[in-house]
């Protein structure tokens, strides 16, 4: 036995000791994935010559920062478009998404989420929850979606009835992460299906896709396949834990020059924003990112894998493929969420010491219970966990810098919300 199991239940080391014998070919074969990504990332990285320079970044208006222009080409290069935007000033991935939308929807025109709903923080952009100032409704700018099937899949029966029907349909999008839904994240190649579908019936939509969290857990990326624009954040997979803030545009050239003008001011576009003290942290982030991303991936699959040994509902199982980084768990009531929540606050390393409580959070609808001991608040390609107080009471598990600390984790958290709190019953 190794002393970080010391202590620990006879049955909960058995169990952990199961699953590393079961999971370890799975885990050799992200070691793969993570080495062919880091392959072309060096590639890339030596054929742009990077050097010391590129890192120090701008102040004002930074103009002619050679550093940022050098790291637009890096992603340009790695996501295979004709230009990319990577920007401290986009302060999220759903601001990346907010900017793509507003940058190239104009009034009249129309969005179609060709994958269901989108997740809370976008309803409220489009302005179907909430009650904010600056959606699509004051804008005139329509919406509409084609629901998921039963099985989670895109109903293309009905997504062909509405493409057609809508000649207002301007852009049509497509989220890869599952969100808040109970749904299988879509793997790269469903990704390339959909892209084909959509430029067979509607040939003149901007084709949208959200990879938050989807960067680096395969070996292809969805612009490999035709996509016209990608929002991304760099605080998860693509920032590898380094990147403090900001996120990602990537795409055509003329659809990243409609987005640069609808952040920072036409004219200036893209090429104005300061960068100062960020790109050392972005550089490295990037570098770093395939085997952080691979690091967090490991961790799901023993996550998955010990909680199906607990007894509990996963998505995705252990030995499905993997395409980001969000393992959920479902709990059916929000009493033992909350519990198993806590406890991984619990072995975070900061603020372990604090007791996660359901609270409102602005973009969500409903109550939120979070934990995030990370070292960039709300990164998630750190350990963290989070879900909405509704049901069926699904927690939402993410990240982790390296494997070890997440294999830790879950396992003190186990320990935590089953074995301790069995005996609290027991003793009352």
């Amino acid at each position: 036995m190794t002393s970080w199991m010391k202590g620990l239940p006879e049955d909960l080391q058995a169990k952990v000791k199961k699953v590393d014998k079961k999971i370890s070919e799975k885990l050799s074969e992200i070691d793969e994935i993570v080495l062919h990504n880091q392959q072309r990332v060096l590639q890339i990285f030596r054929e742009n010559r990077v050097a010391e320079e590129d890192l120090v970044g701008s102040t004002g208006y930074g103009y002619d920062d050679i550093g940022r222009d050098k790291l637009d080409k890096i992603f340009a290069d790695y996501f295979k478009t004709e230009d990319a935007m990577v920007k401290p000033q986009l302060t999220s991935g759903t601001h990346a998404i907010s900017t793509a939308f507003f940058g190239v929807l104009r009034p009249g025109d129309s969005l179609h989420y060709l994958t269901g709903m989108p997740y809370d923080t976008i309803q409220e952009v489009i302005g179907v929850a909430g009650d904010n100032p600056g959606t699509f409704k004051e804008y005139n700018i329509g919406f509409s979606y084609t629901p998921l099937l039963e099985n989670g899949k895109v109903d293309y029966q009905t997504a062909e009835k509405n493409l057609k029907e809508d000649k207002s349909i301007k852009m049509v999008a497509i989220q890869r992460s599952r969100g808040y839904s109970s749904r299988d994240s879509f793997v790269v190649a469903e990704v390339a299906e959909m892209v084909k579908f959509v430029k067979k019936h509607a040939p003149n939509a901007v084709i949208f896709i959200d990879n938050c969290y989807g960067e680096f857990t395969e070996v292809d990326e969805p612009t490999f396949y035709g996509a016209d624009l990608m929002a991304g954040s760099m605080y998860k997979n693509a920032g590898g834990g380094i990147a403090k803030t900001g996120a990602f545009l990537v795409g055509s050239k003329d659809l990243i020059e409609k987005c640069g003008s609808r952040l920072i001011v036409p004219g200036a576009g893209k090429y104005e924003g300061a960068t100062y003290p960020f790109m050392r942290d972005f550089y490295e982030g990037f570098f770093l990112a395939p085997n952080v991303t691979g690091e967090a991936v490991k961790g799901s699959i023993f996550t998955a894998a010990l909680l199906e040994e607990m007894g509990m509902e996963v998505s995705p199982k252990w030995d499905a493929q993997r395409t980001d980084l969000v393992q959920t768990v479902t709990f059916g009531k929000p009493e033992p969420m909350i519990a198993f929540c806590a406890a991984i606050q619990h072995n975070s390393p900061l603020n372990a010491f604090v007791d996660p409580v359901p609270s409102h959070m602005d973009g969500y609808e409903d109550e939120i219970i979070m934990a995030s001991g990370s070292f960039t608040e709300g990164s998630t390609i750190e350990l963290s966990s989070d879900g909405p107080l509704r049901a069926p009471y699904s927690l939402y598990i993410q990240g982790g810098l390296n494997y070890a600390h997440v294999k830790i984790a879950i396992t003190k958290a186990v320990l935590e919300a089953f074995y301790k709190q069995l005996n609290r019953c027991n003793k009352k």
